[in-house]
């Protein structure tokens, strides 16, 4: 009997059904943040994980540096956006809600300037994380999805029913 491995290099899915995929993810977070009572996206915590306020910041920060990282190199959040660092200036659900906006139609911008050949390409993304550009957005992806499950979580337990997590569109 031969053993044999066949290499399969057929694209399982191409960049163009990724972010539309993507982006109807974040359509449903954004459905998630604005579940939120005022107060609570602010104060409101579980177990010692951190309000919800703050895992939106991540999410769209990290959205934001990611993509300008990948496509400019340069993985900081755009100048518009630089609210994302370790002061809080959004205070209000209507201000994060906006950010979350402008980050979306960023990446929207953003999107076809990577090229075929860029998604296999390994970067350090934030300078620190060496990986394919593929697997980098795939954790940008990840993570949004962990966060909004937290916030599953908190509206749960604040009484308040989420968006039906099968709606992305």
């Amino acid at each position: 009997m031969t053993n044999t491995t066949a290499t399969n290099s057929t694209a399982v899915i191409t960049s163009d059904d990724f972010l539309k995929n993507w982006q109807a993810h974040r359509a449903l977070s954004r459905r998630v943040l604005a579940a939120f009572p005022e107060k609570e996206l602010f104060e409101f915590s579980i177990g010692g994980m951190r309000p919800y306020n703050l895992l939106v910041g991540e999410m769209t920060g990290l959205a934001s540096a990611g993509m300008n990282g990948i496509v400019t190199g340069k993985w900081e959040t755009t100048p518009a956006l630089d609210h994302f660092n370790d002061e809080i200036t959004l205070t209000t659900k209507a201000e994060l809600l906006e950010a979350w906006d402008e980050v979306t139609e960023q990446i929207d911008v953003l999107w076809p300037q990577i090229t075929a050949s860029r998604f296999q390409e390994t970067e350090a993304a934030f300078g620190q994380y060496p990986n394919t550009i593929i697997n980098t957005l795939q954790y940008l992806f990840d993570n949004e999805i962990h966060h909004r499950g937290q916030g599953y979580v908190y509206l749960r337990a604040l009484g308040i029913e989420p968006p039906a997590f099968w709606d992305r569109f």
